[in-house]
């Protein structure tokens, strides 16, 4: 087992296309894990590597990849890049120790790496800039550097620089080194990486101001300690495709990043837990992975003692004990090593725990601390789900509910209103890769249609109007007389009902007949088949039959004057709201909020976040249709949203003279 000072758990992140999966592929053979890739192009393939990925060509989940460098150990994390899979790089997180951001030179900056920048910097931990594709002919060092410093805004120090001859990438100038052959116009970045490491300590500063430089070594000292505060963002840069920085960054990574035991740990308080004095053994699930042979096997990071394979462990987030009854998993990539104990630092999996789900943790000790939950956005793309075959109804239902265990940013609903399965994700993309993992993982074929929107119906008035029921068909007739009025209630009231009736006009027993049928035609709609809400009915005159009035009968004249009253009491259509929260550039906020305006939303506000600009407003729901498609080609890919539901508002008359119709057409 290597000690924990020799083991680096990093996670890879970035925007789409930037090569990261092929980095991670590089560090793998520079390592001696994998051979020699022949060809370049397919080294992502490596964590690409399940059926959907590889005919979709990007990566969909998280990739573990356990690598033994020499005397040391790291676990590696590829994560995707688009935005719509944002759940996984979060996942992601919280099991390492510091980020490796890999930035193409030839592309910009993009809001998915603005976000990830912005959570990695949160949550304090330590972060490297690693610039690829430096190989390509428009790839522009200074360029990319002054976008970098514009939209990330930290305390970005170059520690390397590009060997440039004529027009072609030759290898990497190490900064850090004194060296005569650093070409002119990259002089200054040394000057600017003493000045910084100084500014991380007292004597260090001293020793610049004395000196006005500082040596290799106090660089390397100072740029350790501003790392691991997260005052200093180290840039690199390389080429996957020549192989130029590759091992460069894994020395790096081993030298300058910190060991498992300096990183920030929180309590489900937020407060920070010193995890070197914790005598029991401690850890969080990071994500849990359906395999058809295995189950669900459960990732999760070590962060304190160390567990047994056989031993009891204690799921301290939902009161449960279970144990660990196979050996642990060390994970390298689709393949697996498997261990009799983990300890401090370690990213493995088990088999076959029955309750655990993401963000749970675990420990060796029945009342022990709960680590911080990891923090999910909310889906905000929803489908309705129906199997192409009827026989496969009961698969589909274990399928998602599997899927939804594995991605805490898909949910899955049933819409008791309409009968259907409702699908919420990140996005179409998202949703997308989720019907192909149905297909190849579950064999489960499906169809997503547009779900329908939960309209509701409401009056603007008030009525009174008499129901009466009579039927006489030979012996006991039916027999029932009802007064009713119905009034309007504020908005998000509901239902009321209220029984006024004096003088024994109706007798007690058949007042809860009244209601069950005033009920029955509210759930069934007057106008439409919606729900009618916001309403309150009072039930205060009528007749009965000593001999013909019955329960049924009540029911039918209750349901009778309450459709009847609903008509006269100015009947309108709500509709549901949503709360959008829309993050761009600048430079498409305009686009975006006539889209909006064109949706007949209300933009609330727009903030300035950084580089960033966050758009909140109201939108009805019938409007949000494949709104995450229009986003991204309005902004190019580069924009993001939540929703979430805020409330009813009544729907303008041609809109819901439109829902009537439709309404009626289905009945």
């Amino acid at each position: 087992m290597v000690s924990v000072e020799n083991i680096r758990n990093v996670v890879f992140v970035s925007q789409s296309n930037t090569g990261k999966s092929s980095l991670v592929a590089n560090l793998l053979v520079k390592a001696n894990v994998i051979p020699e890739i022949p060809r370049k192009e397919e080294a992502h393939l490596n964590s690409d590597f399940t059926q959907e990925e590889k005919e979709r060509n990007f990566t969909h989940t998280i990739k573990l990849f356990n690598c033994p460098y020499g005397k040391y150990n790291f676990n590696f994390i590829d994560t995707p890049g688009y935005p719509d899979f944002v759940g996984e790089v979060i996942s992601a997180l919280d099991a390492v120790d510091g980020a490796v951001f890999v930035i193409d030179a030839t592309g910009s900056i993009e809001v998915q790496t603005e976000q990830i920048w912005n959570m990695v910097r949160e949550k304090n931990l330590p972060r490297l800039i690693f610039i690829n594709k430096m190989d390509r002919e428009e790839a522009d060092f200074n360029k990319i550097l002054n976008e970098i410093q514009l939209k990330l805004g930290a305390q970005f120090v170059p520690v390397q620089a590009p060997q440039i001859e004529g027009k072609t990438f030759k290898a990497v100038i190490d900064l850090i080194e004194e060296s005569e052959s650093i070409p002119g116009e990259f002089s200054g970045f040394r000057e600017k990486l003493m000045e910084n490491v100084a500014e991380t300590d007292d004597i260090l500063v001293e020793k610049y101001l004395e000196n006005g430089k500082l040596t290799s070594d106090e660089i390397k000292k100072g740029l350790r300690i501003g790392i691991k505060q997260g005052n200093i963002s180290p840039i690199m840069c390389g080429s996957n495709y020549l192989d130029i920085g590759i091992d460069l960054l894994a020395k790096f990574l081993i030298e300058f990043f910190p060991n498992p035991t300096e990183r920030k740990v929180l309590d489900k308080d937020g407060k920070d837990i010193n995890i070197i004095d914790k005598k029991e053994s401690l850890a969080q699930v990071f994500k849990v992975v359906s395999e058809p042979h295995l189950g669900d096997v459960v990732l999760f990071r070590v962060f304190s003692g160390n567990f047994a394979a056989g031993s009891l462990v204690y799921n301290v987030s939902q009161s449960t004990e279970e144990k660990f009854g196979q050996k642990f998993q060390i994970i390298k990539g689709h393949t697996k090593d498997e261990v009799e104990s983990v300890g401090v630092g370690e990213i493995v999996g088990i088999a076959k725990l029955k309750s655990v789900k993401i963000s749970d943790t675990l420990s060796s000790v029945k009342d022990s601390v709960s680590l911080k939950l990891l923090e999910f956005p909310h889906p905000n793309t929803s489908v309705s789900v129906v199997p192409k075959e009827i026989k496969d109804e009961e698969k589909l239902s274990f399928a998602l509910d599997k899927l939804c265990k594995e991605d805490s940013t898909l949910q899955v609903s049933l819409s008791k209103e309409f009968s259907e399965i409702v699908l919420s994700g990140m996005g179409e993309l998202h949703l997308g890769t989720v019907a192909k993992r149905l297909e190849h993982k579950f064999g489960v074929h499906v169809d997503f249609k547009e779900p329908r929107i939960s309209y509701r119906e409401t009056i603007k008035g008030s009525a009174k109007v008499q129901g009466k029921y009579k039927r006489q068909t030979g012996g006991h007739g039916q027999y029932a007389d009802v007064w009713l009025e119905v009034e309007h209630l504020p908005r998000g009231k509901g239902f009321e009902f209220a029984n006024k009736i004096v003088g024994g006009r109706i007798p007690s027993k058949f007042i809860p007949s009244v209601e069950k049928g005033v009920k029955e035609a509210l759930v069934q709609g007057v106008t439409t088949s919606y729900l009618v809400t916001d309403i309150r009915v009072s039930v205060y005159d009528g007749s009965f039959h000593p001999v013909d009035s019955s329960d049924i009968a009540f029911q039918i004249a209750g349901s009778m004057a309450f459709r009847d009253a609903v008509k006269k009491a100015k009947p309108t259509i709500l509709e549901p709201i949503m709360e959008a929260e829309i993050t761009l550039p600048e430079e498409y906020v305009g686009d975006v909020t006539g889209d909006i305006n064109a949706r007949r939303g209300r933009i609330l506000t727009i903030e300035v976040k950084e580089h960033a600009r966050i758009i909140k407003a109201l939108i009805p729901s019938g409007e949000m249709h494949r709104y995450s498609s229009t986003l991204k080609s309005i902004t190019k890919g580069r924009g993001t949203f939540q929703t979430k539901f805020s409330c009813y508002e009544e729907t303008p008359a041609h809109i819901a003279k439109k829902i009537i119709e439709e309404s009626e057409t289905k009945k």
